[in-house]
């Protein structure tokens, strides 16, 4: 029988790679993976743009915690939250209560450059994104710092984002099992 283990639980901003790096991190460590944004999709039978446009973000927010309340009591799994789950101090606590926080991070314009790439993203759905993205990274940044440990994705492959978190999860001993590579 198999130790449970702390969740890893990936935070960022929209853009840092939360989700290519925990489909990747998942593999690597034989675990699960759960994106929350996917998953409420998945549950509503929604996007989130159509649940931001028919019901709002308080709407979706309130999704959110619901779905954190039950993910984080979860354990082996590798799970990606929202850009703006930091901003709910009890889903934060409830993440870290059974769960190893690491912070994706990335230069302000990697982000913009990245979230500029695609059109899904509901909260940037404005006339001036570049304002917005530059005003919410700045509001978000000190909540990001509170994780257990950061990386930062603008300098390094998804690959080497993987292997970083590996190394800190292995030293913190965190990591009970051995890597299929």
């Amino acid at each position: 029988m198999k130790e449970a283990m702390k969740n890893v639980v990936l935070t960022g901003f929209m853009g840092s790679g939360k989700t290519s790096t925990g489909r990747l991190l998942a593999g690597r460590m034989n675990r699960p993976f759960i994106d929350t944004d996917q998953k409420i999709e998945q549950e509503t039978g929604m996007t989130i743009s159509e649940i931001f446009r028919v019901y709002g973000e308080a709407y979706f927010r309130q999704k959110e915690r619901d779905l954190i309340n039950k993910v984080s009591r979860y354990t082996n799994t590798v799970i990606a939250t929202g850009g703006g789950t930091v901003m709910n101090l009890d889903s934060m606590n409830r993440l870290k209560a059974n769960g190893v926080i690491i912070s994706l991070t990335a230069a302000l314009p990697v982000i913009l450059e990245r979230t500029g790439r695609r059109t899904h993203r509901p909260v940037l759905e404005c006339p001036d994104k570049c304002a917005l993205v530059t005003r919410l990274f700045r509001e978000r940044a000190e909540l990001y710092r509170k994780a257990d440990y950061s990386v930062d994705t603008s300098v390094y492959s998804p690959q080497e984002v993987v292997e970083q978190i590996i190394n800190f999860l292995r030293q913190g001993g965190y990591w009970l099992g051995r890597s299929k590579g």
